[in-house]
């Protein structure tokens, strides 16, 4: 299987994810107060969202990738 193959499955695979799940998210947890043995802490939900575009795009370049035969030297 060829570079480009690879390439072209896991674009189509993350286009798909980007899809399905709209975005990557994840939780931070912050310190607010700490005071020798007392500490206050926050959790922070940070989305850090894909657009549809970008998703499509990586779709479709990646559908031309496995579709493109590769070329002979």
């Amino acid at each position: 299987m060829s570079a480009a193959r690879i390439v072209g499955i896991v674009l189509i695979v993350a286009g798909l994810a980007g899809f399905m799940f709209g975005g990557v998210s994840w939780t931070e947890n912050k310190t607010i107060v700490d005071i020798g043995p007392i500490q206050a802490t926050a959790k922070e939900r940070k989305t850090f969202p894909i657009p549809a575009v970008v998703s499509g795009i990586a779709v479709i370049a990646g559908i031309v990738l496995l579709v493109i035969p590769a070329r002979r030297r």
